[in-house]
């Protein structure tokens, strides 16, 4: 009984009896929903960006420069790549003819439907992250949960559609979190469900042609509908969200885009909604204290229709100072002002800055599409590790660092491809590391024609493959301490290269150079240095890896 039928009832003078039961109800479902809302920490950060502003990026994700990242979920079971629960709903698209063949129509086998058959029999966390950390991977990132809103850990508040309760029956990030714990590496969640209210807007649709023409997909169901079905006694509306009206030119498939800031026609979040993800988000970190948070947002989730978001930061930095002692945690997000950066560390989707940032940052990219995609691995066309090497080197040089996805099949493994790639990744990180870890900018990031030619910042990002690739004329900057790494990015034809920016008397280093080696094997290498630059003599033999090499010069 809602406030105002209470209210009329106690004017039509109903006996006491009667309306002591139902104030009581009343006053319960009060206590229910204040129980619903979880408290954020108080602490040095309030939940304003001005105060947020205060943040100061710790030292061990500055040192750390290489992560590798398992965004896997139930959208990895059919093996047809990114945003597959959006996808199989816009008829015409690959995805959904694909769907209908493997499974059926979506009117019949949604994705709730995807998620009962995802069994993850094969996955073993502790092997993948043993893995990842014998390559030289400094951090571990798990997907917590994506825009098909299915939370992958054992969640108070997305109660009945989380990994534990549906698909494998297995608490995902806890069995991340334990063998990150277990290796000893920091370890990340990403968060992409403030967006499910827009993005799964296509389970709203229907097909406009064929046989099925007019029959609604499965994204309008609601708890009555599942009788005598295996999700009996659900609500896909607690899973899908959509039991509101389209946004405005919700038909066209790149609005989402547009939307992404809450802006341009989307359709208002209730307050519930927006409440339900604080929630969720806070339970995750208060259950499994990652060091690190990745939004799949611009600025903070909900940003800037609530300030959901802010509270969730605050949270978490308060958390860490209240757990550690000091501020230990890292947020990232997407396309952020310069005042917005000092807030969090800013986050560039499959892309790099082109210059040496004031503040760290990170990019995160992938060897082939952020689910996984079977058809990548048969026509083999996973990215190189030359050219994730050449991405770290790039990235670091600039104060950045490397997040790196893996994805991992539905079953949760990884293919034979992957894995070579991966060991051949450890292969050059395992010989040249001290080049990346602990590393600082120097006073420039790099010389060479690639720069003169990279490709411009997109949105969030999407700039990586875009420029001239690197060449022996390359040359990415890092120092530590009074040692200066100079890397160069292919081995040299003609048996030695010429660094224009440590010429004699060079005012970015005027100092003396005593010693040139090759980090690879520790060798001493013979050097020239004169008006036009330090020519370093490479031997005969190239090490193994050696499409990007760094110099030791002291």
């Amino acid at each position: 009984m809602n406030r105002r039928k209470l209210i009329q009832s106690l004017a039509l003078g109903l006996p006491v009896l009667f309306l002591s039961n139902k104030l009581s109800a009343f006053s319960s479902e009060n206590e229910a929903a204040k129980q619903f809302v979880e408290k954020i920490l108080a602490g040095p950060f309030s939940p304003t960006w001005e105060s947020l502003a205060k943040y100061q990026t710790p030292d061990w994700f500055r040192d750390a420069k290489f992560g590798m990242w398992a965004h896997w979920g139930p959208q990895c079971q059919p093996e047809a790549g990114d945003w597959y629960a959006r996808d199989m709903y816009m008829e015409g698209n690959w995805k959904y003819k694909y769907h209908v063949e493997k499974y059926g129509h979506p009117s019949k086998f949604g994705f709730k439907d995807v998620i009962n058959i995802w069994k993850a029999e094969k996955w073993d966390p502790e092997a993948l992250v043993s893995l990842y950390k014998s390559v030289g991977a400094k951090y571990f990132m798990a997907l917590a949960n994506h825009h098909d809103n299915l939370d992958l850990y054992d969640s108070k508040y997305q109660k009945n559609w989380n990994s534990v309760k549906q698909g494998p029956k297995k608490d995902i990030i806890g069995g991340w979190a334990a063998a990150a714990k277990k290796h000893g590496l920091p370890f990340a969640v990403s968060v992409h469900a403030a967006h499910s209210w827009s993005w799964f807007e296509t389970a709203q649709r229907s097909d406009k042609t064929g046989p099925l023409a007019g029959i609604p997909y499965d994204g309008k169901l609601t708890k009555k509908d599942g009788k005598g079905k295996w999700w009996d006694g659900l609500d896909p509306q607690e899973l899908y969200a959509q039991n509101h009206e389209l946004s405005k030119n919700s038909e066209d498939d790149g609005m989402i885009h547009k939307q992404w800031h809450w802006g341009n026609g989307v359709t208002p979040p209730t307050k519930t909604y927006i409440d339900k993800f604080f929630n969720r988000t806070i339970d995750l970190i208060n259950k499994y204290n990652p060091d690190m948070i990745y939004f799949d947002d611009s600025q903070f989730p909900m940003w800037p229709i609530s300030d959901a978001g802010l509270k969730i930061a605050a949270h978490m930095y308060n958390k860490s100072i209240k757990d550690k002692g000091k501020l230990t945690a890292v947020i990232t997000g997407k396309i952020l002002t310069e005042e917005q950066r000092k807030a969090m560390v800013w986050d560039i989707e499959r892309g790099q800055s082109n210059s040496i940032e004031p503040l760290p940052w990170q990019t995160d990219t992938c060897i082939g599409d952020w689910h996984y995609d079977r058809g990548i691995y048969n026509r083999n066309a996973y990215k190189t590790p030359k050219t994730i090497i050449h991405t770290l080197v790039d990235v670091v040089s600039k104060n950045g660092n490397l997040m790196l996805n893996i994805p991992v099949r539905g079953d949760g493994s990884i293919d034979e491809l992957e894995r070579q790639i991966v060991e051949e990744i450890g292969v050059w990180m395992n010989a040249n590391g001290d080049s990346i870890y602990g590393t600082r900018p120097w006073k420039i990031f790099g010389e060479g024609p690639a720069q003169k030619q990279a490709a411009a910042l997109s949105a969030q990002g999407f700039n990586e493959g875009k420029g001239k690739p690197f060449s022996q004329e390359d040359i990415r900057f890092t120092a530590k301490g009074k040692t200066i790494f100079a890397t160069v990015m292919a081995w040299p034809t003609n048996g030695s290269v010429l660094i224009t920016s440590l010429q004699a008397d060079s005012s970015y280093y005027p100092g003396k150079i005593n010693s040139v080696q090759l980090v690879a094997t520790g060798q001493e290498l013979k050097f020239e240095r004169n008006a036009e630059g330090l020519r370093v003599y490479f031997p005969d033999a190239a090490p193994a890896a050696s499409y990007a090499n760094p110099l030791r010069i002291v």
